[in-house]
């Protein structure tokens, strides 16, 4: 994901003399809370945001770097921002290698590394510094945010204790760090406050939440909770009906190893307290293949809790990702993961070539896969799950669904999602005749029509 920053919401006029700065915040979910944390505290010290290299007084560019197609796309970046600007600071995960960086483009401002807000905001004011005004230099409630304003997301944790050997997440940005759960649900509480319908819950191990912290208890409105999953689950899902929304907010949970304890939100899903959505990323469904990933969490009896998940809450839905052509990976093993697939009937699926990534344990395994087998394993799995997708798009057609809106324009036309649908990656609702819709509504459609992704309805007056 790319997003070049060009605009804070409802901003009030500030001085021709306050500085500029551009940002450029590549790679996952994670990176663009690092961009909104970075940003919240120059907004509040008087910088501004502009959405071109050439009228910036400085350029940050959040780098990505978990694949080589990732870091390509990282320097092309950097790259850019030195011809059209020359001030630039990096930061983000391949700021974990400066080297890297700075071999290409000596003349870097600076580099940093994931996560470190500080340095960056002190590389900024080295570079340009403030000039703040107490009286207009106004920052909202829920901080600067990157996402529309009635969706936003919420990083629990940093880091992560798992050793995939395709990985290389623990050397850029270390291991598993939970934040307090207090201090999330203090976030949480202010984000809903501020206008967000939806959080996306997010880290780079979201189940394994504070494992690193023995679980720590701490004060929460009256009572207490447990820096823990289930505990951060169930708060979470409280929160919007303690907050004055009858149908409480959405919470969406990403990246969810399919640890034994993640059977007990299940619960909470079909009593809607959170939304009934999964995103795991299973990689692989051969065992021989997930050994060689070196791959954590429970997954001899995938397909049996996915049962038992359906059969508590039916109409959860279920998101993954997985890699094709990872080393030593054969035929029998591509055709297991694909008759997997249909019998798991994953309701999103995405998929990868396998990378061979510097520094990932992977690249000394045996038995590398050819680029050509890897692209023809590729479009069979994409295959697959396009009929499956298009299976379960179709039987929606006559249903009435909510829908979350997310954006509108002035011929009625309005564009959203329902709980099974996470923005960005996953399919849209396409509403027509929605004049007085407004983005950030949750509305119940009826679907009228749908394709291999994306359904078509009217929302129900």
């Amino acid at each position: 994901m790319r997003c070049i920053i060009s605009i804070i919401m409802n901003e009030p006029l500030k001085k021709l003399s306050s500085p500029k700065v551009g940002v450029v915040s590549l790679g996952c979910p994670k990176a663009l809370v690092d961009s909104e944390r970075i940003m919240t505290q120059l907004r509040s010290e008087g910088y501004q945001f502009t959405d071109t290299h050439k009228n910036a007084d400085v350029v940050i560019v959040n780098t990505c770097g978990f694949l080589d197609s990732a870091k390509e796309e990282s320097l092309a970046s950097i790259g850019q921002a030195m011809k059209d600007n020359g001030r630039v600071i990096v930061t983000g995960c391949m700021g974990a290698e400066p080297e890297q960086i700075t071999a290409k483009y000596p003349n870097i401002l600076a580099v940093t590394g994931p996560h470190q807000y500080e340095q960056v905001v002190e590389a900024v004011h080295d570079a340009v510094p403030p000039a703040h005004d107490p009286y207009i230099d106004l920052v909202p409630e829920g901080g600067l945010k990157l996402t529309p304003r009635h969706y936003a997301y919420l990083k629990i944790s940093e880091g992560c204790n798992n050793r995939c050997s395709f990985c290389i997440i623990p050397h850029l940005r270390g291991d598993l760090v939970s934040r307090p759960i207090h201090h999330v649900l203090f976030e949480a509480e202010k984000l809903i406050h501020a206008g967000v319908k939806e959080l996306l819950v997010i880290s780079q191990d979201t189940s394994a939440y504070g494992v690193d912290t023995k679980y720590a208890e701490y004060p929460w409105k009256g009572g207490r909770r447990k820096t823990k999953f289930y505990d951060l689950c169930d708060a979470l899902g409280q929160m919007g009906r303690d907050a004055g929304h009858e149908q409480g907010i959405w919470v969406r949970l990403h990246y969810v190893y399919p640890y034994p304890h993640v059977d007990e939100i299940i619960p909470l899903m079909a009593e809607r307290k959170i939304l009934p959505y999964l995103d795991i990323p299973f990689q692989h469904a051969s065992p021989k293949v997930l050994k060689a990933m070196k791959r954590p969490g429970n997954q001899e009896k995938t397909l049996e809790r996915i049962r038992a998940w359906r059969e508590i809450c039916p109409d959860i839905t279920l998101r993954s990702t997985f890699i094709v052509g990872f080393p030593g990976e054969t035929e029998d093993d591509f055709e297991y993961l694909l008759e997997w697939m249909q019998e798991a009937q994953l309701d999103r699926a995405g998929c990868f070539k396998y990378e061979n990534v510097e520094g990932a344990p992977s690249r000394a395994l045996d038995g590398h896969v050819d680029e050509e087998v890897k692209q023809e394993r590729y479009e069979r799995f994409m295959e697959i799950q396009r009929q499956i997708s298009e299976a379960k798009t179709q039987s929606k057609i006559g249903k009435t669904l909510p829908v979350m809106i997310d954006d509108t324009d002035d011929s009625g036309g309005a564009e959203g999602r329902t709980m099974g649908d996470a923005p960005e990656i996953d399919g849209k609702v396409l509403l027509r005749d929605s004049y007085g819709i407004q983005p950030g509504d949750v509305v119940n459609v009826e679907i009228e029509d749908a394709d291999d992704y994306d359904l078509y309805g009217v929302a129900i007056k």
